[in-house]
């Protein structure tokens, strides 16, 4: 088999891809906003603010719900916003919500190098109410919130992330290799 024999079934799945996706974001758009409590939450710097204040001058706010420090995974796609947290913000606000304390999320935040906003979730019924916690488990996702002309809380849509989603893009570089991932995993540094 030469180089690219292949190349015309990948060129026409991945307009299959494309034309699915949009079907996705169509469904989307249709779907009935969920209304939402104004949660109170508690910024990495120990503040309570409220769920209704992470817009800041936004329509649309985007809460990443991630698993915290104890998560390589929830790690890798953190990392991986901070690049591209400008154009994010552009567009809507951006926080990172995580179940660890205040202390804790502040300490993780510097020695990773990131610069986006965070809220601990653990002293809130958020996350548990919008299904990404349960008694015995908890899952990475991303919510997206806007507010009505009355001021109520919507969340639009939502999603899990995990291995191969389209929320870090180091999944897409690896499916480029002749193994794909392989049996890769995060690790929060690396031996040179």
């Amino acid at each position: 088999m030469t180089y690219g024999s292949n190349q015309k079934q990948i060129d026409e799945l991945l307009k299959q891809t494309t034309a699915l996706k949009e079907q996705i974001k169509a469904l989307r758009a249709k779907q009935d906003p969920q209304r939402v409590a104004d949660y109170v939450l508690t910024t990495s710097s120990g503040e309570k603010v409220k769920l209704s204040q992470l817009f800041g001058d936004k329509k649309e706010l985007f809460v990443v719900h991630n698993m915290g420090r104890s998560c390589r995974y929830c790690t890798l796609w953190a990392d991986g916003f901070n690049g591209i947290l400008p154009h994010l913000e552009n567009r809507a606000a951006f926080v990172l919500s995580s179940p660890d304390s205040p202390a804790i999320q502040t300490q993780f935040a510097k020695s990773r190098d990131w610069n986006f906003k965070m809220v601990s979730t653990e002293s809130s019924t958020f996350s548990n109410d919008l299904g990404y916690k349960g008694d015995d488990w908890i899952r990475p996702g991303v919510s997206v919130f806007t507010k009505s002309s009355n001021g109520e809380i919507l969340r639009v849509s939502d999603n899990e992330f995990g291995p191969g989603d389209d929320y870090c893009q180091l999944w897409g570089m690896f499916d480029l290799l002749p193994g794909g991932p392989g049996d890769w995993e995060p690790m929060y540094a690396y031996k040179s």
